[in-house]
């Protein structure tokens, strides 16, 4: 079979396999958009994948601003206000909250107080949120006390008796402590202060003679650890992944990250193209888990109702065992959890357990320019108290601007009913006769409501009380 040789030649081939013109800018065109398209899907994973480590970061940053530093203690001499802009916060308890770092100091010594005179619900996280152990009553020292020790990575020195050795696989962390109030009045919030005063965090270097810990109050600071979907998301990621080892679960991510110009022992510096397209995915991924939020909410607690738990099975598996399953890494049920909400216990249902929904009875979203009543009934099963909190449905934090957040069983002023059951409104202003069981929302922005258990007992799980839905009120 012969071909002609002799006809005239058009496209790349013409030109040596080249293009040229308008064909080579088209072609360049194309080439620069899939690499753009390529660059911004690497970003959107990364948001998903990081959203635990940059939100510890956040926090970490915003003590930080408060005037703390590492292997230091902030805390709240008061009941949250809305200042406190952390992700889905309980403002009816103290809280503590150490952020350690071993890189320099070494293992560092937590000690939390025996439960006489007060008593402390709370866990140890990694970085990466994955719990080390919970604390306290419901923790490994039970209510007696105890010297937590916080290892660094590899470590492979000895271990003096009488702590309770944590090995972690990263440097840094924090610790959720909630030194538990037993009503609101003033005198039991000074005493719930006084008592988590006792914590005490050092290296254990020092432990012979342990220096004074440093206690920072935050009360009235701004603590702002809202996501931002914008390039300083990925300025936070990139401070984590210069501070931190790498792990071998994560691995994978090493290229993709450097694609997008983090990569550990180089300056992150992005030009106005990638800042471009970092600023797009941010978007993007900020998308994808508003639109995946609601499957949360998908298996209810109790069939045919609104209320479940904000975490999904395999997740709590996962952050529980320190990813143990190597069948299993939740990834995107991880970063949408970390998008709405901080730390993990490592025994969740011991100390705590959480109910969240984010419509009303009718399924519809609440809205802050209209009220909504919830009623709780009598015999709640905890042994400590319960609570619920409205936040603001595009942050997850506590509403701004507001006098206050929640209501609890603890709440000084709150009116039950003759049968011991509690209805709770939410709304723009207060209804008449409803001032004392109020929770305060704003008109320009739905919000969600979480329900807290603390102590929760048996008959939250085995379906004999059940929580009703929110009813909007005409």
């Amino acid at each position: 079979m012969s071909m002609h040789t002799d006809a005239p030649l058009h496209g790349p081939a013409a030109n040596g396999g080249r293009a040229s013109g308008k064909g080579a800018i088209s072609i360049e065109r194309s080439r620069q958009g899939l690499a753009d398209r390529t660059l911004r899907a690497r970003a959107v994973e990364a948001v998903i994948w990081g959203m635990p480590v940059v939100n510890f970061d956040l926090m970490r940053q915003a003590m930080i601003r408060a005037g703390g530093a590492d292997n230091q203690i902030v805390y709240w001499s008061q009941p949250l206000s809305w200042k406190n802009q952390t992700l889905t916060p309980n403002p009816d308890t103290i809280y503590f909250m150490p952020f350690y770092n071993t890189a320099a100091a070494g293992p560092m010594v937590l000690e939390i107080p025996p439960a006489e005179g007060g008593s402390i619900t709370g866990s140890i996280d990694d970085c990466w949120q994955g719990a080390l152990e919970d604390v306290g009553p419901a923790g490994v020292d039970q209510g007696k006390g105890g010297k937590y020790l916080i290892l660094p990575p590899g470590y492979v020195g000895e271990t003096p008796p009488g702590y309770i050795a944590l090995a972690s696989s990263n440097y840094q962390g924090f610790v959720i402590l909630r030194s538990n109030l037993k009503s609101e009045n003033e005198a039991d919030v000074a005493r719930a202060v006084a008592y988590g005063k006792q914590v005490k965090l050092y290296p254990l270097a020092a432990a012979a003679d342990p220096p004074p810990t440093v206690l920072i109050d935050a009360f009235d600071t701004l603590f702002d650890a809202t996501i931002p979907y914008d390039l300083r998301f990925f300025q936070a990621l990139d401070r984590m992944i210069q501070t931190e080892p790498w792990l071998d679960r994560d691995r994978a991510m090493i290229d993709t990250l450097k694609s997008i110009g983090i990569e550990k022992g180089k300056p992150f510096s992005a030009d106005a193209r990638m800042q471009k397209i970092l600023g797009a995915a941010a978007l993007e991924a900020r998308g994808w888990l508003t639109e995946n939020y609601e499957g949360v909410f998908a298996n209810p607690l109790n069939k045919g109702a609104r209320w479940a738990m904000p975490a999904s099975q395999p997740l709590v598996e996962a952050l529980t065992t320190q990813y143990a399953n190597r069948d299993s890494y939740p990834v995107d049920a991880r970063g949408l959890a970390y998008s709405y909400a901080y730390f993990s216990a490592k025994h969740l249902g011991a100390g705590q357990y959480y109910l969240m929904t984010i419509n009303d009875a009718e399924g519809a979203p609440m809205h802050g320019d209209s009220f909504y009543r919830l009623h709780v009934p009598p015999n709640p099963p905890v042994k400590l108290y319960w609570s619920a909190t409205a936040y603001d449905r595009a942050t997850h934090a506590l509403i701004r601007e507001t006098a206050r957040s929640s209501r609890a069983s603890q709440s000084a002023d709150l009116r039950p009913n003759d049968d011991g059951s509690v209805d709770v409104c939410f709304g723009p202003k207060a209804p008449l006769g409803w001032e004392s069981n109020w929770v305060p929302t704003r008109v320009d922005g739905d919000f969600e409501v979480l329900f807290r258990f603390y102590g929760p007992t048996p008959a939250l799980l085995d379906g004999t009380w059940v929580l009703p839905d929110i009813l909007k009120m005409s």
